[in-house]
């Protein structure tokens, strides 16, 4: 048994593993984020009010992060129950299937009203599965991790994100530059959707040839299960639950503000085509992606919370220099703005799993980081889109910098509370190292 499980899991595959799974979770996720500015509001929603059907769009966008807290809860019991492998499959094949249906659905124009409620029932479908599959996919990075590289194992999944929306976009760019307006709105947007099955296909190959974690292997030996994960992490972690989510939300609040609000407000009030602001984004997440492994290295040095405390407090001055950097009307102005916040987005989201998952109890700690994070997302994310659009359009580009430096504030003082002796894994660095 000990021959199989090491030939299996095996550091090039753990790491492959994790990455492809979340990239694949990414791709699918980013890909709907995208569509719900550029082909939605177009095509399932009544196009008599430009901005009604655009927020209309961003409304079913937001579901799926009131629907990942569910998924974190069911996924979550049985990854603490019976093991990440199988968890993290079905939750691959949840998210997958909702994605390849929303390329099939049939728009407004075909069965009216609907299109926007099947819409939204594959968007809760992707919901479920991310709020599943994000957590497993770190603790099976982290739980595999040797001493003192616990946070760069951590950051692999989180270059899925990075990675999955680079393919997300880039397939938008492709196919909206080589097919004309009228073959991209009629079939072409639904290429990227169908076309994630073979992603999947790749990711359930992956993971089927996986073994257990060595800390949930252990555990089970000392028959350490929990009958009720959810009810143990409430009943027993509510600080860590509590700060852990709050401490997460301005990651994102930033993040939504630069993909999502970034391009519509730059397509439609800003005046730039998607052919010239797609690529414009696509360079602002390559530093996204750049950021990651350095701030991995960083903390695992200094510590995650000295690293995720001091990048705080940069999204706050960020914060503050938001509008006159995006709204400066040159094209160098956007790309400064690209480039900073998503290499900011790069440092706060590379230790965040590590630091979100390490406190937990192995058997409790699938149920655990998966709530914490996703718990941020409704509060972070869901309206993040929503929010920031009514503020700019209402009160200028200002207003969505106060609304960041806001919230990052509010998770500044969250990190701040939690002490050494609730998040020693995620406020020191690996002194067994």
């Amino acid at each position: 048994m000990t021959v199989i499980k090491t030939r299996t899991n095996s550091p090039a595959r753990i790491l492959f593993a994790s990455l492809i799974g979340t990239t694949i979770e990414f791709f699918d996720f980013y890909i709907y984020a995208t569509a719900s500015v550029i082909i939605f509001p177009k095509l399932f929603f009544p196009t008599s009010d430009a901005t009604s059907a655009v927020l209309q769009s961003f409304a079913t966008f937001s579901i799926a992060f009131f629907a990942r807290p569910f998924g974190a809860a069911v996924f979550g019991h049985f990854g603490d129950r019976i093991g990440r492998k199988a968890t993290l499959v079905a939750a691959l094949m949840t998210m997958g299937l909702s994605t390849i249906a929303i390329g099939l659905l049939p728009t407004y124009a075909d069965v009216g009203v609907l299109a926007p409620l099947l819409l939204a029932l594959c968007r809760l479908g992707q919901g479920l599965g991310l709020g599943g599959e994000w957590g497993g996919a770190v603790l099976l990075a982290t739980e595999n991790a040797p001493a003192g590289k616990r946070a760069w194992y951590g950051m692999f999944p989180q270059l899925g994100a990075p990675v999955g929306f680079i393919l997300s976009n880039g397939s938008f760019i492709l196919l909206s530059t080589t097919l004309g307006d009228g073959s991209f709105f009629a079939w072409g947007w639904r290429v990227p959707f169908i076309a994630s099955a073979i992603l999947v296909f790749v990711g359930l190959w992956v993971r089927l040839r996986l073994t257990e974690t060595p800390d949930f292997l252990k555990a089970m030996e000392k028959q350490d299960r929990v009958r009720v994960p959810i009810a143990r992490v409430f009943a027993e972690q509510k600080r860590l639950l509590l700060f852990g989510t709050v401490g997460a939300i301005a990651t994102f609040v930033l993040f939504y503000i630069m993909t999502v609000f970034a391009l519509n407000w730059g397509t439609t009030a800003l005046g730039y085509t998607k052919a010239t602001f797609l690529p414009l984004q696509l360079i602002g997440v390559t530093f996204f992606g750049l950021m990651i492994p350095v701030s991995a290295l960083v903390a695992d040095r200094v510590g995650y919370g000295r690293t995720l405390i001091w990048t705080t407090v940069a999204m706050v001055v960020f914060g503050f220099v938001l509008a006159p950097i995006f709204g400066s009307g040159s094209v160098f102005g956007v790309l400064a703005f690209l480039i900073i916040g998503f290499s900011l987005m790069g440092f706060t989201y590379g230790p965040l799993g590590t630091a979100l998952a390490e406190p937990f109890p192995v058997m409790v700690r699938y149920t655990g980081a998966s709530l914490t994070f996703n718990l941020a997302g409704i509060f972070g994310a869901s309206l993040a889109p929503y929010i920031a659009t009514t503020l700019a359009t209402g009160y200028g580009l200002s207003a969505v910098g106060y609304y960041l430096a806001g919230a990052s504030v509010l998770t500044l003082v969250a990190l701040l509370l939690l002490d050494r002796s609730t998040m020693v894994g995620a406020l020191l660095p690996d002194e067994s190292a």
